[in-house]
C-alpha cells in the first residue's frame, strides 16, 4: 500500500488548486486523498480546482475521493472542478454522469475562469 501520494496544492485568489501528480488514482490512494480533501476543504475553501492532468487511470475509488470532495464543498456552498482529464479519465467521468456535477474544463486557467462566471 502506498503510505503517500504525490501532489501540489496552492491558493490563488481564494481559489484552491490541487494537483494530482500520479498516473493512477486508485483505491491505493483514493483514501489518502480523501483525507488531504478533508484537510484542504476544512480550511474555509470553498472553490476548489482539482487539475488531473497527470492522471491516465482513474477508478470508482478516484472518482468516490472527488465526489467526497464535492459533498463537502456542497455543505458550504462550494463548488468543485475538474481540470485538464486525459482522455480515459474524461471518458470515465462522462460514462458515470458525474460531469453533471463535476464540471469538465480542458486547463485549469479555464476552469478558474468559470468560477467567476
Amino acid at each position: 500500500m502506498n503510505e503517500s501520494i504525490n501532489f501540489e496544492f496552492n491558493i490563488t485568489d481564494g481559489i484552491a488548486i490541487f494537483k494530482l501528480n500520479e498516473n493512477r488514482f486508485d483505491s491505493s490512494i483514493a483514501g489518502l486523498v480523501k483525507a488531504e480533501f478533508t484537510i484542504i476543504l476544512s480550511e474555509e475553501v470553498n472553490k476548489l480546482v482539482v487539475d488531473m492532468s497527470e492522471v491516465e487511470y482513474c477508478d470508482s475509488s478516484g472518482l468516490s475521493s472527488l465526489l467526497l470532495a464535492f459533498r463537502i464543498l456542497q455543505t458550504e456552498e462550494g463548488k468543485i472542478k475538474i481540470a485538464a482529464p486525459q482522455k480515459s479519465v474524461k471518458t470515465l467521468i462522462e460514462i458515470s454522469q458525474l460531469d453533471k456535477i463535476l464540471p469538465i474544463y480542458d486547463s485549469v486557467e479555464e476552469a478558474i475562469i468559470n468560477f467567476n462566471k
